[in-house]
């Protein structure tokens, strides 16, 4: 029951986070009217960045350096993926492993060739757009820039997601394995090494990609770089994460009415909706968040970097933002790798040899330790790049509280939302109570108020900490640009980011730790004749069976638990940004043309209907991909009973990869019924 609320409540998470995507792709599509030139952002050019002295470094020398610190992130992401790949692992579970991968390839490629077809679509309209309706000159060199681009962010979401794919399908088995000593600490250890792989990745593209464009793209063609990158990286998020969404509660739900027609387990390995379940787990619950992080991490830098230049006047000051900025988010990636070797040792002196641990202390712990190193380094950092601002020696301070309202935020959230899908939690125990005792519709009920509860005090967290940032905003910050509130807005989202990989690793977490305990099942490892001996003589060990289960259990606990707290921190940041590119765009519309904000009262009637519809439009489509869950796993249904063999050992890769298969087109169908 507790598995079905946290799924319920993580597609509505994704279902928000779609709306304040489409949101925030569609201010930045109506604030081209705002920009200095024809063309919206991509007529913005970039200043110089030489032309300013940090350290003793110009701007662009100084930025060189994130290059390396990037590179020195994917190769700790590719370390980590070699050794999860060579740790050892008995033949069945590799087998399972290997075929929840072979299913997740039907997925992507799926998913690829829909991509495509969405990209065909979005190019007609860049084309009509930066060709015809708003140009950028010359459009002969800016139209092919914004098209190449958008695929290269379509690329950079994609490519990631595959990389998730891979390294989770390696790390499940290996930690079903791994729990077969009886021991806790390597069902720990192993999924947050996945998990930590893909956020150190995700994260070190996305800058790496970002940086080449602000160092070596020509300034006049900088911004249509970033506005193609911005929309393709968006478009390849909606995709993966919504239809991700959709396919995990299609394949899930599917599995289940299984096990109810043919009164079989949970994980039979007859039922090839198992594996289409666990192909849902890492579409839905890892694939989804990398891409989405991926997406959200690059728009709300493109948001910045358009603020900046639209509403500081000085260049100066912009190159000193824009510099402050980009160093910001290398030294993040700095503190997520510092905090994680940390966590690390404290966790292995504590738990390595333990028979006995509680999974999410450790968790808690490495989420806390990179926000205060974070938060520590970005005052450091901010008082050596920025020690006077636009001749003011007090900004930098003030710059750096206000991000660090934002890395705060990341994480109070989760211990917000601990406190309502813990194990240990009153609530979630409540929640049991109420399904033994009332059944399944108390259980359910008990479970919305947990969760309403819950997002009360996310909202109230972000509320406070965003009206922290709107105050030390009007301490001389005026003076420097247009809007500083919403500068201050966009700061708090930046600072949501501070813990990205950390953010990914522990979202990432929960799919490892749930496919393992279904390879566990699948691979029938304990039915195995001389199973045994056969573990002892290869691998030295001899296996407990009945402790591995009972850890593995616990593990997938923390699991969903860590799901649950990841996702809040990743909305919350598209929620921040949309807010400020809401004001900024208002602000800058008033500054530009005058006498808007009063055409924007709520007494106007075009406000009311528009307020009225776009609050319809989240029931449309969620109205769209429920009807989308139901219709696709009616006919995942149809297809297993018709093909289900209850005398065979396992279900076929071809059956197996049909139900992938009939729930990804599903899924599409359910995203593409949407407005």
């Amino acid at each position: 029951m507790r598995t079905w609320l946290a799924n319920a409540w993580s597609l509505s998470c994704r279902l928000t986070k779609f709306g304040v995507a489409a949101t925030v792709f569609t201010l930045l599509t109506a604030a081209s009217a705002l920009a200095q030139e024809a063309g919206g952002e991509a007529g913005l050019k970039l200043p110089d960045l030489s032309q300013v002295t940090f350290l003793g470094l110009d701007g662009h020398k100084l930025l060189l350096f994130g290059i390396v610190i990037c590179v020195f992130g994917l190769i700790f992401g590719l370390v980590i993926y070699t050794r999860l790949k060579n740790l050892p692992v008995h033949k069945s579970m590799r087998d399972i492993s290997e075929l929840i991968y072979e299913t997740c390839k039907t997925y992507l490629i799926t998913q690829g060739k829909f991509l495509m077809i969405l990209w065909v679509f979005i190019a007609v309209v860049i084309v009509l757009y930066f060709g015809w309706l708003a140009p950028v000159h010359p459009t002969a060199v800016t139209l092919p820039i914004i098209l190449v681009f958008s695929l290269v962010g379509i690329a950079g979401s994609y490519g990631v997601a595959w990389f998730g794919i891979r390294v989770n399908t390696f790390a499940n088995s290996r930690t079903a394995f791994a729990s077969l000593r009886g021991k806790p600490y390597p069902i720990y250890h192993t999924p947050l090494e996945a998990g930590m792989s893909i956020g150190m990745m995700l994260i070190s593209v996305e800058l790496l990609m970002m940086l080449f464009i602000l160092l070596f793209v020509p300034g006049d063609y900088a911004g249509p770089c970033f506005i193609g990158f911005a929309i393709g990286e968006s478009l390849g998020a909606a995709a993966l994460r919504i239809a991700g969404g959709i396919f995990t509660k299609i394949a899930d739900i599917g599995s289940d009415l299984m096990k109810i027609v043919f009164k079989i387990k949970e994980d039979d390995a007859r039922n090839p909706g198992v594996i289409a379940d666990c192909t849902g787990d890492n579409a839905g619950d890892s694939v989804g968040p990398s891409a989405d992080g991926f997406e959200t991490y690059g728009v709300t830098g493109v948001a910045l970097i358009t603020f900046i230049l639209l509403a500081v006047k000085d260049p100066t000051l912009q190159i000193q933002l824009l510099v402050w900025i980009f160093v910001m988010r290398i030294v993040m990636l700095i503190a997520s790798a510092a905090a994680y070797f940390i966590n690390g040792f404290i966790a292995k002196a504590r738990y390595g040899n333990a028979d006995k641990m509680n999974y999410e202390a450790p968790l808690t712990s490495l989420v806390w330790i990179t926000s205060f190193v974070s938060i520590a380094l970005t005052y450091v950092i901010s008082s050596l790049i920025i020690p006077t601002l636009g001749g003011d020696p007090s900004q930098w301070w003030k710059l750096a509280t206000i991000i660090s309202c934002g890395t705060l935020a990341g994480a109070l959230i989760p211990e917000l939302v601990k406190v309502f899908t813990s194990t240990e939690s009153r609530h979630v125990k409540e929640v049991v109570t109420s399904a033994e005792e009332g059944g399944a519709s108390l259980g359910i009920l008990s479970g919305f108020v947990a969760g309403n509860f819950s997002a009360y005090y996310i909202g109230l967290a972000m509320v406070l900490l965003m009206s922290a940032g709107y105050l030390i905003s009007t301490l001389g910050l005026e003076t420097q640009m247009l809007a500083p509130a919403v500068f201050a807005f966009g700061l708090v989202a930046f600072g949501f980011l501070g813990m990205g990989p950390v953010t990914i690793a522990v979202d990432s977490y929960g799919p490892v730790t749930d496919n393992a305990q279904s390879v566990y099942e699948l691979s029938q490892i304990e039915g195995r004749p001389g199973i045994k001996e056969d573990i002892e003589k290869n691998f030295g060990f001899k296996p407990d069976f009945e402790n591995a289960k009972y850890q593995l259990e616990k593990g997938d606990g923390s699991g969903n638990t860590f799901k649950a707290t990841a996702k809040p921190v990743l909305i919350g940041t598209a929620v921040v940004g949309a807010t400020t590119m809401v004001f900024g765009i208002i602000m800058l519309l008033e500054n530009k043309f005058g006498g808007v904000i009063t055409k924007l009262s709520i007494v106007q009637p075009e406000i009311i209907l528009g307020l009225i519809m776009g609050g319809s439009v989240i029931y449309w489509f969620t109205g769209a991909s429920c009807q989308a869950v139901v219709t696709g796993a009616y006919r995942a249904v149809v297809y297993i009973k018709e093909n289900m063999k209850l005398d065979a050992a396992t279900a076929s890769d071809k059956d197996s990869k049909e139900v992938v298969r009939i729930c990804t087109v599903y899924a599409q169908k359910g995203m593409m019924c949407s407005p």
